[in-house]
């Protein structure tokens, strides 16, 4: 298997730590392949887009997600470092409302499944950090919600000390009490 797969707090949302090949001239790794995903995750999903951003230290990107045309991410960094967080948004869910983190970087080339039905989001921790996800539907920005990154229901400990810079639509974000979420 190239990678292993450890369950969060939060079962359905996953850590793969892939097998790196590496001596002294570098390293390579597999960092996608759908036959074995699907065989170590037990998922069968298609990812239809890929998307790369670059974030520079202390920017916090989220909590995305789309009430309509739901998206799963499988997220990784590729340079710097990112706390990576996922809230269950799932109303029926015995995990509603609960959030998981990890820190994805460069160097442990970790990757975070996060399933349809999650707020997904991250701030950076390192100068500058490189994200790339894979997503399972489209963007479609008429659906996208941003869930308020610092509310205290949801109480995310994001490792900063701090005020991380925010878009608009993220600093309006919605609390969980006010916020549109799924059945």
């Amino acid at each position: 298997m190239p990678y292993s797969v450890t369950p969060t707090a939060i079962p359905e949302v996953l850590v793969l730590t892939p097998k790196v090949f590496g001596d002294a001239r570098g390293f390579f790794y597999e960092s996608f392949n759908s036959r074995d995903f699907s065989q170590a995750t037990s998922l069968d999903v298609e990812f239809v887009q890929d998307n790369h951003s670059k974030s520079s230290k202390a920017v916090l990107r989220g909590l995305h997600y789309q009430i309509r045309h739901p998206q799963g991410k499988l997220v990784r960094v590729v340079q710097g470092t990112v706390f990576d967080v996922a809230v269950d948004l799932r109303k029926s869910s015995p995990t509603f409302g609960q959030w998981v983190g990890e820190i994805l970087s460069a160097e442990n080339h970790a990757q975070v499944w996060v399933p349809p039905g999650f707020a997904h989001g991250f701030v950076v921790l390192s100068d500058s950090a490189e994200f790339l996800y894979k997503t399972t539907d489209y963007w479609y920005p008429e659906h996208e919600r941003s869930l308020l990154w610092n509310d205290p229901t949801v109480g995310i400990e994001w490792p900063i000390d701090f005020l991380p810079q925010l878009a608009a639509k993220d600093a309006a974000g919605k609390p969980l009490d006010e916020a549109e979420l799924f059945g």
